[in-house]
């Protein structure tokens, strides 16, 4: 079967940054539904349709095609006593952009005696990244996955159907 719209995919992949060094890596094989749900990177998906189980690719991926490009109006400074008192580096909250009611994820990047600066940007955003991934099982989607969006459940996600 070849990938086409409306069906459930499942690749191995590993997520690796410019250098060469492996960011993410799937334990198990993940799987997605393929058409324009965003179930996966869009230039991945593109490069994936009309291939078939084992079938491997290499996409290289700019910013604009992952997390976008740096934004340094999401770094904000804000006043220590706004934060829990045993905040630490890393931590991350949620907060809105100003003007905005869309709910953003920020990462505390630093602490200075009254003041924490906070980072809403993704923590890969700006960077060129590369998808290596590998088919491993194909098959129509449910009636019930396509009415949702998305891949129920972990059928065909270990490979035994074909």
């Amino acid at each position: 079967m070849l990938i086409e719209k409306d069906s459930v995919v499942s690749i191995a992949y590993q997520l690796l940054d410019a250098s060469g060094e492996v960011l993410e890596k799937s334990d198990q094989p993940i799987s997605y539904l393929h058409g324009g749900y965003d179930g996966i990177f869009p230039v991945v998906e593109e490069a994936l349709h009309r291939q078939a189980i084992g079938y491997s690719c290499s996409v290289l991926m700019n910013p604009e095609n992952t997390f976008g490009e740096y934004d340094s109006e999401l770094v904000r400074v804000e006043s220590r006593d706004a934060f829990p008192r045993d905040i630490e580096v890393g931590m991350q909250f949620e907060g809105a952009q100003e003007g905005s009611a869309e709910v953003m994820i920020f990462t505390v990047t630093d602490i200075a005696d009254d003041k924490v600066v906070v980072d809403g940007n993704h923590p890969l955003a700006g960077q060129t990244l590369r998808f290596d991934c590998t088919v491993v099982a194909v098959r129509p989607a449910t009636a019930e996955e396509l009415s949702h969006g998305h891949v129920h459940g972990d059928d065909g996600a270990h490979g035994h159907e074909h």
